[in-house]
């Protein structure tokens, strides 16, 4: 396919990113998988030190994974406002509309190598439309994207729970002057995906590190493997 072939194929899509089964954007069964109604606790077995307790919106699977990949891996930027919206949904599922300060959603950077190949940094484009989302709920939001690496990460894929515990220790920081953004509100961390954990935890050191996270420090992510869902809090079909 030629490179108009394929700028035509984000804009006008021949199939749903989720599943592939008709000419719409996300066909309703997918975005109904990412509407958030199995929004629940999510935690990675054995789960690293420091993780915060995180809530999913999806199980990862299927249309959800197709969705995602999709945003993430083949620049179909028009996806952002769905996983966004399933992103809001799983704040909210960690009681984040009971909060009176609001609320500060702080993204997992992602690489600086994968930012330039990509064109985009995916859980910051999420976040902000989750931010969007939630606000027009009633919900004040903002995000602040604080974090950034300290140091270059090898690749994630392919390694196990300890590799990627030891790829990612250290390597995030405040940004400079980060700290301001985050006061006044209940600070979540926010990501697409959680597998084993480490990136959130890590981003979580980070942040207490630098003295900006309070005890209630919560994360959030679109999708997490069906079996890290905790039974008593969402059931998964």
């Amino acid at each position: 396919m030629g490179r108009w072939g394929e700028v035509g194929g984000l804009v006008l899509p021949s199939a749903c990113a989720g599943c592939g089964v008709v000419r719409v954007v996300v066909c309703p069964g997918c975005r109904e998988a990412l509407g958030g109604a199995l929004a629940g606790a999510v935690r990675p077995c054995p789960g690293p030190a420091g993780l915060p307790v995180v809530h999913a919106a999806a199980p990862y699977a299927d249309g959800v994974r197709g969705v995602l990949l999709a945003h993430k891996e083949r620049g179909a930027l028009t996806l952002a406002g769905v996983l966004g919206g399933a992103l809001a949904a799983a704040v909210r599922a960690g009681g984040g509309e009971a909060d009176r300060g609001g609320l500060v959603l702080v993204p997992v950077p992602s690489a600086r190598r994968q930012v330039r190949a990509r064109g985009h940094d995916p859980a910051r484009r999420i976040a902000l439309a989750a931010s969007a989302r939630l606000r027009r709920a009633g919900i004040p939001a903002r995000v602040a994207p604080v974090l950034r690496q300290r140091r270059p990460v090898a690749d994630q894929a392919g390694l196990g729970a300890r590799q990627r515990r030891e790829n990612l220790a250290g390597a995030l920081e405040v940004r400079p002057g980060g700290l301001r953004p985050l006061e006044a509100g209940r600070i979540v961390l926010v990501d697409d995906l959680i597998t084993t954990g480490a990136t959130l935890a890590e981003a979580a050191r980070a942040l207490r590190a630098a003295g900006g996270a309070q005890a209630g420090l919560r994360a959030a992510v679109v999708a997490a493997p069906a079996g890290s869902f905790d039974s008593n809090s969402a059931k998964i079909r």
